[in-house]
């Protein structure tokens, strides 16, 4: 057991956490600050095209991790996370030239391809005995990579585009260089189940939560919507620099991260999950709904601070909730078909959002997003928790 532990947390998998991290870091900062910002400012596209470029890379992003597991069973861990990267690498060089609106979309979904690998792997790392200890450290690298990137980029962005874009190029580089240390041996993967078996099983599961589908798929639609035109928002309907923007951007994540544990205890405490989702997701909106009227600075922070306390209060009720349609001993077919689901909404949030404020304007984007997450809210309010409590109990059993 020690030795899985050690082995876990030794000089591979340090040099794949350090690669997860540049990689999450450069995702972040090109799909929430450098394709909208460098793609209306420098390349003067409008907000349906950036949408589209933020849904054609989530696209590919999510086709490939459908293969990847294949692509591991037959060639080195090493093989396939160098090709990605080149790929992805490709792709974020290749947008300097990408004036025209495909070719923007085209190597937005180039640069999606080489995302899913690094996660992949790290997945296949994690052993039996330290599975808590291990996703807790993975998760924490994809957060921190992720939420950091934008709040960087955007700071950045404000003294020079040409040298921030630079530096997204020669982080990428970085990562593929990176590669070159790890191992040639193929990834470790359990044994798969047969596909058919595999379909019967995801037709019951979907059956099972057919009344989770609309509110799975919505509220990532409406969080993802806002993604393309959030930056042109705070520059032009708020009046916010770059650093301010980035101010509420790490001050949310810091409420939403603090909040995350004090409120699922509170949860489980209190067994009030139904509440703890209809009040978040309305407070939610309500936020959304005030910053589209174009507050101040230190109002706009009030409401980001509510939105971050919102977002860990929903966020450990609804991981619950999840957790009771997820099968047991088939976590990972449960919990994929889970996040296929929610992708769906990921994938067509941006194109929708683009085209709402190509053809209303961003502020529109807010108020359609608002009403989303209200009447989810509402949803859950009318949602059968009956059926949560004895579906929970089946799983258990």
């Amino acid at each position: 057991m020690r030795t899985n532990q050690n082995s876990w947390f030794g000089a591979e998998m340090r040099l794949i956490s350090v690669i997860l991290f540049i990689v999450e870091f450069v995702r972040g900062a090109v799909l929430v600050s450098l394709l909208p910002i460098y793609g209306t400012k420098t390349l003067g596209l409008a907000p349906d095209v950036i949408g589209a470029a933020i849904s054609a890379h989530y696209v590919t992003d999510t086709l490939l991790k459908m293969a990847i597991g294949y692509l591991l069973d037959r060639f080195s861990i090493r093989i396939v996370v160098q090709a990605g990267l080149v790929i992805s690498l490709i792709g974020v060089y290749l947008l300097q030239f990408a004036e025209i609106p495909w070719m923007f979309i085209g190597t937005a979904a180039l640069y999606g391809i080489g995302m899913s690998p690094i996660w992949i792997v790290c997945l296949t790392k994690v052993t039996e005995q330290q599975r808590a200890t291990q996703m807790g450290v993975l998760y924490t690298i994809w957060m921190v990579g992720l939420g950091s990137g934008p709040i960087v980029c955007n700071i950045l962005l404000d003294f020079s585009v040409s040298f921030t874009y630079k530096l997204l190029v020669s982080m990428s580089v970085a990562a593929c260089l990176l590669t070159i240390f790890m191992s040639k041996e193929r990834a470790t993967t359990p044994i798969r189940m047969p596909f058919r078996k595999q379909l019967i099983i995801l037709k019951g599961r979907l059956s099972k939560m057919r009344l989770l589908l609309p509110g799975m798929i919505l509220q990532t639609t409406g969080a993802s919507m806002l993604v393309p035109i959030l930056p042109s928002f705070a520059d032009q309907e708020l009046g916010l620099s770059g650093t301010q923007y980035s101010i509420l951007l790490t001050v949310g994540g810091i409420c939403a991260a603090a909040g995350l544990i004090p409120m699922g205890k509170l949860s489980d405490k209190l067994g009030g999950k139904k509440w703890f989702l209809v009040i978040g997701f309305c407070i939610f909106a309500i936020g959304l709904y005030m910053l589209a009227s174009g507050l101040p600075f230190w109002y706009c922070l009030l409401i980001a601070i509510a939105l971050g306390l919102s977002y860990s209060a929903i966020l450990p009720a609804w991981n619950a909730l999840l957790a009771t349609y997820v099968p047991p001993k088939q976590e990972g077919l449960g919990w994929g078909i889970l996040s296929t689901v929610e992708g769906v909404g990921v994938m067509i949030g941006p194109i929708v959002g683009g085209m709402i404020a190509a053809w209303n304007g961003e502020v529109a984007v807010f108020w359609i997003s608002a009403i989303l997450f209200g009447a989810i809210g509402l949803f859950y309010l009318w949602f059968p928790f009956e059926a949560f409590a004895t579906n929970e109990k089946a799983t258990n059993k």
